[in-house]
């Protein structure tokens, strides 16, 4: 469901500790730009790369293609599959642009007729933005190279006079951040498992992107990013996408202070994401309480001790063991470390979250008793309870 590099074990502690730059290509012929990329923190973060989150899918599985499979569109394509962009099928709106819902053919990708084929995800982007011509440019160079099954795909783009526009695969059940934090009253609370479950998919993403050759940054990891494409039992096809700048309240100390940016600035930016998975809460929130506005500060205190309950969100109470929560906060703390070289690489944090996910409450069993036994002669059955 999306790309993906081949893995290779780097620290960035010790061999890399400079910041790493992107330089975006310059225009070539075949497919709009040459493959001459510089991948950098900012190339994956600088588009809209994003993460699924797939069963069973391992960091290593990927590749670097020698050149970006895309479909090259015109604009009309895209005012077709777009029903000239109507304000109905807006997605959402960034800095940078707005997306729009569109329609292509499921096996050929030429634009299709509004409401049918393959929903996509149509990514238009303000003409008058130079940041906004340098994600589109990474994109296209960038992310259209990438195969991943916790990326999520760029399917193609347009380029035409002032116009750019990118086309992603589509995320129907939208971010994390919603779900998390229900903006829709009707969505379900997300339940411990699944949680989990989706942190194990995003961590993979980004031990995929930081074990590769060149040491890719997300820059501007947050819940917000994660999008979701069917909520299962598994876990399925979650996924994440990125910003070109870093969010207060998730971007890690050292970028803040210097602007720098190193692999594990990303670990503490899933620390404050894991955290928010723990407490239910957003790391920022001015209608809290004064003391308690900083998700960070206010709890952190908390996740070095034993007794968890008063900061563990109450919606998934009685769904985890006391040692899965236990090692889930201190987890979170190493990731928020403040310096850099103290947070554990993303590789070791998948390992953890699977550990914890192996963690499963066993159910209750009845005691034995003479009623028990009675109920059991005359052919009775316990009553079963669901916990």
């Amino acid at each position: 469901m999306g790309n993906c590099f081949g893995w290779k074990s780097t620290d960035p502690s010790t061999s890399n500790t400079n910041p790493i730059t992107t330089r975006p290509s310059t225009p070539g012929t075949s497919n709009g730009y040459t493959n001459d990329v510089g991948f950098s923190a900012t190339s994956s973060s600088a588009g809209q790369s994003q993460f699924s989150a797939v069963t069973g899918d391992d960091a290593n599985n990927g590749e670097i293609l020698a050149t970006a499979n895309l479909k090259v569109y015109s604009f009309a394509d895209l005012k077709t599959a777009t029903q000239n962009f109507k304000s109905n099928s807006v997605l959402g709106i960034g800095g940078f642009g707005t997306v729009f819902k569109g329609w292509v053919d499921e096996k050929t990708l030429e634009p299709a007729k509004f409401g049918t084929g393959l929903t996509v995800a149509i990514k238009k982007l303000n003409s008058e933005s130079v940041q906004g011509f340098q994600e589109w440019q990474s994109e296209v160079n960038f992310l259209g190279r990438l195969l991943h099954p916790n990326l999520v795909k760029l399917l193609g783009y347009c380029r035409e006079d002032q116009e750019m526009l990118l086309v992603y695969e589509f995320m129907q059940k939208g971010s994390l951040e919603n779900h998390l934090f229900r903006r829709n009253s009707s969505m379900e609370p997300l339940s411990w498992d699944l949680r989990i479950k989706i942190a194990i998919a995003a961590a993979r993403g980004l031990a995929f992107l930081h074990s590769s050759e060149k040491q890719i940054i997300y820059r501007d990891f947050k819940a917000s990013n994660i999008l979701l494409d069917g909520l299962g039992p598994s876990g399925e096809n979650s996924h994440v996408s990125t910003r070109i700048m870093g969010t207060y309240g998730y971007a890690a100390p050292e970028y803040i202070a210097t602007g720098h940016l190193y692999v594990k600035s990303d670990v503490y930016g899933f620390g404050v994401v894991l955290l928010e998975i723990l407490t239910g809460l957003r790391a920022l929130d001015n209608k809290r309480p004064p003391g308690q506005q900083n998700l960070i500060d206010w709890t952190k205190p908390q996740l070095s001790k034993r007794k968890l309950k008063p900061i563990m969100d109450p919606r998934i109470e009685g769904q985890y063991t006391p040692k899965a929560a236990l090692q889930a906060a201190h987890l979170t703390l190493k990731c928020l470390e403040g310096e850099p070289r103290n947070r554990p690489h993303m590789r070791e944090v998948l390992e953890v979250l699977e550990q914890i996910d192996a963690m499963k409450i066993k159910p209750k069993v009845p005691r034995n008793n003479s009623t028990d036994s009675s109920s059991h002669r005359h052919g009775y059955q316990p009553s079963h309870h669901r916990y």
